[in-house]
């Protein structure tokens, strides 16, 4: 990952290198629905530098409702852990950030089938929601199966490197909640190396999930393809 510097205020990136697929096979006609009728009712405002150039953090409570606590997943695939963590905690909102669209089009599906409110959906780079989340506003965060850019050349484009790692510790509150789910051991290597650096401390970790783990698509092919999940919990210092 590399970022340029705004020329005005000698700090904000301008640009941001993205890695990774932005769009897959083509849509269904019913994910195209998806997107044209539910995406924008359910997108954070204020997240892109075209809505907010001034980078003013946003109004969770404006999301939604004072007083509730907000939760984070990074990377959310196809949205199925996403969505059972809202419909198990209605009195969280969620709020998940995806770039690739088809994934994004699969959550929405699964939003309309569960009938759950307490979600908000930012389509886009996590770096960006990071930007104008306000220091501390997040109680919990989740990152399952990130992609693993397995060559050795490519592991600085892992989430798991200090540009990622503490633009995330600074939007989540003290001893707050952040868990890992890969089934690639480099993975877990560099975790367990990085993670601890941007200011967390290790909980637990190893082959047994979490009480309210909701196996994915992903976890299910590794699984399948003889890997074996390993699961780390931190907290924010």
């Amino acid at each position: 990952m590399t970022d340029e510097t705004d020329p005005d205020s000698g700090s904000r990136p301008a640009w941001r290198n993205f890695y990774g697929r932005r769009s897959g096979k083509t849509l269904r006609p019913s994910q195209r629905g998806y997107l044209a009728e539910d995406l924008d009712r359910l997108r954070p405002p204020g997240v892109t530098r075209e809505e907010n150039p001034a980078r003013l953090p946003l109004d969770l409570a404006s999301l939604f409702g004072p007083g509730r606590p907000v939760w984070l997943e990074i990377g959310f695939g196809g949205g199925e852990h996403m969505v059972h963590m809202a419909a198990r905690n209605p009195q969280v909102g969620v709020i998940g950030c995806e770039p690739f669209v088809n994934g994004v089009a699969m959550l929405l599906g699964k939003i309309r089938a569960a009938g759950v409110q307490n979600l908000k959906v930012h389509p886009g780079d996590a770096r960006d929601l990071f930007d104008v989340l306000p220091e501390g506003s997040i109680a919990k965060a989740f990152l399952n199966y990130p992609d693993p850019w397995p060559k050795a050349r490519h592991h600085k484009r892992r989430f798991v490197t200090q540009g990622y790692l503490a633009p995330l510790a600074r939007v989540l509150a003290p001893s707050a909640e952040f868990r890992v789910a890969t089934d690639i051991p480099d993975y877990v290597r560099q975790t367990l190396e990085e993670v601890p650096k941007a200011g967390f401390d290790l909980v637990a970790q190893g082959g047994v999930s979490w009480e309210d783990w909701l196996s994915t698509r992903y976890e299910q092919k590794a699984l399948r393809e003889g890997r074996v999940p390993h699961y780390l919990t931190f907290r924010r210092r």
